[in-house]
């Protein structure tokens, strides 16, 4: 009744909702935000519906109007000359407001009908934005729930799986126990979330400093790895992975190969041999084995077993000796500083390793006995006379190959490599290339050093 031609212009203020939409589009990764931003859309809709519904009927006040309807239901006639009788203006827009929710969301009840033409037109209306509404706004209300359990869902598919497995491989209880657990342990600490494969998804230089990110306790509290330059830190962070372990899990059993160095950085483990206790390491200790000590890695002499929930950094022998090649300045500091808290390392089990007790004895004897061959037998007196009178038994000192012996030659070489640095058979002065036959004073090989011996392990 009080609506003028100005108070309509102000309804240019509604603009602004366009430019409120564009400082939510920081809210649409949030699933919660999104779905009160839709309700609140959905209720503002309904709001202005409902005004313009309760215009409809004040203005035609024809006495089958829906304003009519509402007073003699309510006891409360509405009487156009006197104003104060007739429903309140709380229970007009109450009314109002819940014929246009009913009709957003349903086809109506019927206990509030639209009686006249122009009531009729605007329920159609209201129908058709109704069905507009369901397909955009409740759409996207049931994608977004189904997003917000996504993670319960992925979490009981995997679980599924793992049982499935379980019981077609018929794995026996404590094994299976320990499946689950482990599983139930991973999925806490990740969240179902494959490190590893979004991190594929990046430039190479983007995953070093996320792998920096995530390894930067160790690489900053450890004492080998200060000093480091920040490409070095980068090559070792790539390097690195992070293992879990929930109690009395084992990490490594007595006989595994050491493959790998391990950083303890949350968790306490035991060092087990058979049912004794050798060892309890807890944060910033070290296990594994001196790498630089040995060129081939050894076995482990002992079981390790986790005693609380665990956290470890682990690399690998060959990605570690990698990065070193790559940064020799870095590499000294590295091995003088590393301290190794328990040497997991058995050496009576890897024969010709230091401390081994076949270091000058039989080991040496198998390795030599590999270089040895036999000559072949030449057809005709030419063969022997090239062969210096020498039997087709005699030895021949290894690094002295015949020019048309090329296997016999490939297997000395070979052999030779497979010796430990400072172990080569080769004889001092022996040519490499093709040489002529020349007579051996001796049939045991010199135990002189060789140009072998500078290189490293």
């Amino acid at each position: 009744q009080t609506t003028t031609l100005i108070g309509l212009l102000k309804t240019a203020r509604l603009l602004r909702l366009v430019r409120v939409a564009r400082k939510l589009d920081r809210y649409s990764e949030y699933g919660a935000a999104v779905l009160f931003l839709l309700m609140c859309t959905f209720a503002l809709i309904a709001h202005w519906l409902a005004c313009i519904w309760y215009a409809i009927g004040n203005v035609e006040g024809q006495r089958i109007g829906w304003l009519h309807s509402l007073g003699d239901q309510i006891g409360k006639p509405l009487n156009a000359s006197d104003p104060r009788h007739g429903p309140s203006i709380k229970d007009k827009y109450v009314t109002a407001l819940y014929f246009t929710f009913s009709s957003l969301t349903s086809v109506g009840f019927g206990n509030v009908s639209p009686n006249t033409n122009s009531e009729k037109i605007f329920s159609i209306c209201v129908m058709l934005i109704g069905s507009l509404m369901y397909a955009s706004i409740f759409g996207n209300v049931s994608a977004i729930i189904q997003r917000l359990y996504s993670g319960t869902a992925r979490y009981h598919t995997q679980m599924l799986r793992v049982r499935e497995f379980i019981r077609f491989h018929q794995i026996p209880n404590p094994l299976r126990q320990r499946l689950e657990e482990y599983f139930q342990h991973a999925w806490s600490y990740t969240n179902g979330i494959d490190m590893n494969a979004v991190l594929k998804g990046f430039p190479e230089c983007l995953q070093a400093d996320i792998c920096l990110h995530l390894n930067r306790s160790l690489l900053q509290n450890c004492r080998p790895f200060k000093g480091a330059t920040k490409g070095c830190l980068r090559a070792l962070a790539m390097k690195f992975k992070t293992t879990h372990a929930p109690p009395g899990d084992t990490l490594v059993h007595a006989g595994d190969v050491l493959t790998a160095l391990y950083f303890i950085s949350r968790g306490s483990i035991e060092i087990l041999r058979g049912d004794v206790v050798v060892a309890i390491l807890g944060k910033n200790d070290i296990f594994g084995e001196p790498l630089n000590l040995y060129a081939r890695p050894g076995k482990s002499n002992a079981d390790v077993r986790a005693l609380t929930y665990c956290d470890l950094h682990k690399i690998h022998r060959e990605d570690l000796l990698e990065v070193l090649d790559m940064y020799p300045e870095f590499s000294d500091h590295f091995w003088s500083s590393l301290e190794i808290t328990f040497n997991l390392r058995d050496t009576n089990m890897i024969p010709g390793s230091p401390g081994s007790d076949e270091l000058d004895g039989g080991f040496n004897r198998l390795r030599k006995r590999k270089l040895s061959f036999r000559r072949r037998t030449e057809k005709g007196e030419a063969g022997g006379a090239r062969a210096g009178g020498r039997g087709p038994g005699a030895a021949v000192t290894p690094g002295l190959r015949p020019p048309s012996d090329a296997a016999n030659a490939g297997e000395v070489r070979s052999a030779t490599k497979a010796l430990r640095p400072g172990r080569s058979l080769q004889a001092p002065g022996a040519p490499r290339g093709p040489a002529e036959w020349e007579p051996c004073h001796s049939s045991s090989p010199s135990s002189s050093p060789s140009s072998d011996e500078d290189e490293p392990p």
